[in-house]
């Protein structure tokens, strides 16, 4: 890990050189501004991809990794991101800067990264390594250190005479199947409107957003409920689901601006609603069944189907 000492909140935002990675990027500094977050920018590449050294040994190629000014995706992703931190005023103090190597076999120039401190002990964190295959990287890094929130750009859906994107939409699925660590897929991430919370009222979805909630004061964030009951319930149920949640949260002294009692589907009526928000917030099941599959579950098909962000919490 980078980081030691006190419990620290870590966010990893992947960079693939999309506007949606960058938007992520974008809501990273905002979520992680505080002297007690670091944030992590994560570009993985397949072995030996595009890291041609035009001639320099590897060792002095590494040693100037982001001085160069090589054309290569890693770096020049890495880099813009570097830039759009300083534009934001994340790295407007003095740093000190430490690289970091890790040799890989069969890969000549192995996992590279830069680690910028400020005075506070606030890290910035340009990490540029290989792996087989993407999700893997991705998964690996998050399993590697402790994150508590990884952030990605969903790609667009595939569509005839366009390039498909660096993030296949299999990407996003799996990572969020599997990461350890709350994850938001970033679609159209707007700021300053706001997280939109699901609930039941149960313990667990009660407890999420609780969760999320102190995430969102972070960056002062509104904080909005929804409760979907199915048609011929009463609305009343999702009221008291709605009810039990906010006095959770506002236990934790965060302001609920807005409660949405619904009777419907639940995807349709969270995809609708979910629109006017910055992230939809929902968790996967607790229960899975043998025959559980991804396709299944709601928070997934929220994810399938949301019009913008979606924030899966653990």
């Amino acid at each position: 890990m980078e980081v030691s000492g006190d419990k620290r909140f870590r966010i990893l935002s992947c960079i693939d050189g999309s506007d949606e990675s960058y938007r992520g990027l974008h809501y990273a500094a905002r979520l992680g501004g505080g002297v007690d977050a670091d944030i992590i920018l994560l570009y993985v590449r397949a072995v030996d991809q595009d890291m041609r050294s035009g001639g320099l040994q590897p060792r002095v190629f590494r040693e100037n990794l982001l001085d160069w000014g090589l054309d290569l995706p890693g770096i020049k992703y890495l880099k813009k991101g570097r830039e759009d931190l300083a534009e934001l005023g994340i790295m407007s103090d003095h740093w000190t800067e430490r690289a970091v190597h890790v040799d890989r076999q069969g890969d000549p120039l192995g996992d590279n990264s830069i680690e910028y401190t400020n005075r506070a002990g606030k890290k910035i964190v340009l990490k540029l390594i290989v792996a087989p295959d993407i999700v893997e990287g991705i998964l690996e890094e998050c399993e590697s250190n402790e994150y508590d929130l990884l952030i990605l750009g969903a790609s667009e859906r595939w569509r005839p005479g366009r390039r498909k994107s660096f993030w296949d939409p299999a990407v996003a699925e799996k990572v969020v199947a599997r990461a350890p660590c709350s994850v938001i897929v970033a679609r159209e991430l707007k700021e300053n409107y706001g997280h939109l919370i699901c609930t039941n009222g149960s313990e667990h979805a009660i407890d999420v957003a609780r969760k999320d909630a102190i995430l969102a004061s972070r960056c002062q964030c509104p904080i909005s409920l929804i409760s979907v009951v199915p048609e011929g319930e009463s609305e009343a149920t999702a009221m008291e689901a709605l009810t039990r949640t906010r006095e959770a949260i506002e236990a934790e002294d965060v302001v609920v601006e807005e409660i949405l009692p619904r009777v419907g589907d639940t995807v349709e009526e969270i995809v609708k609603a979910g629109a006017r928000y910055s992230v939809i917030v929902i968790a996967p099941s607790e229960i899975r069944p043998k025959w559980w599959l991804l396709e299944t579950d709601i928070a997934y098909q929220v994810m399938e189907h949301a019009h913008n962000s979606v924030m899966i919490v653990r």
